[in-house]
């Protein structure tokens, strides 16, 4: 059996690298095991992270990648963690090629998936003309006709926002419900509503209607469910919680987990999600999980 790092981290996006670079300036021993799955891969275009606003999103995981692989004590590994078991000071990580390797404390900052409504043509456009985050995308649609896609509660929470980036029209496509309270204040905002359904999504965002009828939009939101990705944090016995968008490992403002020695960070452990929020809790969880090797005692009495 390998000799344990200090820290595994289990995944190696924004947050799993943010984390890590915090544990390598302490010089401490970190695997990071990343599958290569970025939830924003199907972005051209990365907005919102200062510094780097505009860059696309593949640059910027390269280039933190890049500055983490200066550091003596990093080991970095692409690939996908099969399994997961042990406690504090003593986890096993086990890999898709068969590789064992061990570590004192476990991060996870494997993120989420994306449940995605069931329109024909969405998903084929997500993340490029169809978008959950304004701050992110909304800016570069011109203040063009914008249209929200129903998909629960949170999409008249969407239509509400998005007012401030262009003239909106909510599609409510029978599954978000407006009682007349609501119905009122939308409409109070600008907000069109649009009853028919939707029949699927075609050229660049446009909306076919089930009566024919074709409306024209320079981009769309949909409100998705989240979920972390993949079962890990489950087969560790990680509590989750529920969130208004989807289910995520419950942590701790030191962002420990429920079970002692892991930790998780990203949007796999709060919401809202974006570039800048994931790194900023990924830093904050780095230092934390820095803290628990060297006081273990005052974190877990």
């Amino acid at each position: 059996m390998p000799a344990p790092h200090d820290v595994i981290v289990i995944g190696g996006s924004y947050a799993g690298m943010a984390a890590a670079l915090q544990l390598l300036r302490a010089r401490r021993s970190v695997r990071v095991i990343d599958a290569g799955e970025r939830r924003n891969r199907f972005a051209s275009h990365s907005h919102g992270f200062l510094g780097q606003d505009g860059v696309p999103p593949g640059q910027i995981a390269a280039q933190a990648r890049a500055q983490l692989q200066a550091y003596p004590t990093l080991s970095w590994q692409d690939g996908r963690v099969e399994a997961v078991s042990g406690q504090l000071d003593d986890f096993i990580v086990r890999t898709a090629d068969g590789a064992v390797h061990r570590a004192r404390r476990l991060l996870l900052a494997m993120g989420v998936s994306d449940q995605l409504p069931a329109v024909p043509g969405l998903a084929e456009r997500w993340g490029r003309a169809i978008f959950h985050c304004p701050y992110c995308h909304g800016y570069e649609l011109d203040r063009g006709r914008i249209g929200i896609i129903g998909a629960g509660p949170l999409s008249s929470h969407q239509a509400e926002l998005l007012t401030d980036w262009g003239d909106v029209t909510l599609l409510p496509n029978g599954v978000t419900e407006l009682d007349p309270a609501l119905r009122e204040t939308l409409q109070g905002r600008g907000v069109q509503i649009e009853e028919t359904p939707i029949r699927q999504i075609e050229g660049h965002a446009d909306v076919c209607l089930a009566d024919g009828r074709l409306l024209h939009f320079a981009g769309l939101f949909t409100a998705t469910r989240t979920a972390p990705a993949g079962t890990l944090a489950q087969s560790l016995g990680c509590a989750l919680e529920e969130t208004p968008m989807g289910l995520q490992i419950r942590t701790d403002a030191e962002a420990r987990t429920s079970v002692r020695g892991v930790f998780a960070c990203g949007d796999v452990a709060r919401v809202p999600h974006s570039v800048s929020l994931a790194v900023g809790s990924g830093a904050m969880a780095g230092a934390q999980v820095h803290r628990s090797l060297l006081w273990p005692q005052t974190l877990w009495a």
